[in-house]
């Protein structure tokens, strides 16, 4: 199985000291989003365990403890924009901080296992389409020898996602308006010796050679792991996603980060109180098993394929 840690919030930023605590322990409590009350025991045990993503903004938290991780195949998913405060309001400086903790990463593990993700992609005023040419250009020339690919998106409009950035006076770019912009930001890639591909976006970009991305990586995970994985395409997202099946050990309304377009953030009071309720050493992210919640233990196994063919 493949572990997602993780969509629903940065874990390696805020949650770095609990994550390592779960694999210790080998096990990670996850609540159902839907039915807060069901939970379900998670194995964190290597023999099951594929492979992990990390998704994050900022790794800095987690980097002097890297050897931790020496079972696991895993890599980063590693978002960083080109906004200010006004957007991402509690990032670290991206000079002083972010960037230097995307080449250190890695230098440290290998650039085939840091995705750049410039990701979503706003219009308004202020970051308008020459903006983002320039200075995509300017991270790129800084990340360039640190990464294979860079993963581009446009903003999602979800209801809550549409209340959140209201102050910035977004506008919905036209698909010839993304065309041209991911036409742009291709050529620069380019110059620069990576490669651009999209997440879930559903506009044809097949004259640049832009494809859709897989964020959980089949190829990748096999390319790094050196194994072979039989595993399906994950039901549950988008058609045009093309990530492969895992399990998400996040929750929402936990991350700190307070970017305006977040989707899985649905409230700041809310995120306050659940970090508040975070215990490093509990098996969940925050709070703790009551009385009205179920445990189920999730059958897990692993997907590698054992025997390889003699043409492989």
């Amino acid at each position: 199985m493949i572990i997602s840690a993780s969509r629903r919030t940065d874990i390696p930023s805020y949650y770095s000291d609990w994550f390592f605590n779960r694999i210790k322990d080998e096990y990670v409590y996850v609540r159902n989003p839907m039915n807060i009350h069901q939970v379900g025991k998670i194995s964190l045990s290597p023999d099951v365990v594929d492979g992990i993503v990390f998704w994050t903004k900022n790794p800095a938290p987690m980097l002097d403890r890297l050897s931790e991780l020496e079972k696991y195949t895993y890599y980063f998913q590693f978002t960083l924009n080109s906004y200010g405060n006004d957007v991402e309001p509690n990032i670290p400086p991206k000079k002083d901080v972010i960037i230097p903790a995307f080449q250190r990463l890695s230098t440290e593990i290998g650039k085939d296992k840091v995705v750049w993700r410039y990701d979503p992609i706003i219009f308004n005023e202020k970051y308008n389409m020459q903006y983002h040419i320039k200075y995509f250009e300017s991270l790129v020339d800084k990340l360039a020898n640190y990464t294979e690919k860079c993963t581009v998106s446009f903003v999602d409009f979800y209801e809550k996602t549409k209340r959140n950035i209201s102050p910035l006076g977004i506008t919905i770019p036209t698909a010839s308006q993304k065309i041209e912009l991911i036409g742009a930001l291709s050529e620069i890639a380019k110059k620069h010796g990576i490669y651009i591909d999209t997440c879930a976006e559903d506009i044809n970009l097949q004259r640049f050679g832009i494809s859709h991305a897989s964020c959980i990586d089949k190829n990748r995970f096999e390319r790094i792991g050196k194994y072979k994985l039989n595993i399906e395409k994950d039901k549950n997202q988008r058609l045009e996603c093309g990530c492969i099946s895992s399990i998400d050990i996040g929750a929402y309304n936990t991350c700190k980060n307070g970017c305006l377009y977040c989707y899985a953030n649905f409230n700041t009071k809310i995120v306050s109180n659940n970090f508040l309720l975070h215990n490093p050493n509990s098996p969940l992210l925050f709070g703790e098993i009551g009385e009205d919640d179920v445990i189920k233990v999730r059958e897990m196994k692993s997907y590698k394929i054992n025997q390889l063919s003699l043409f492989e």
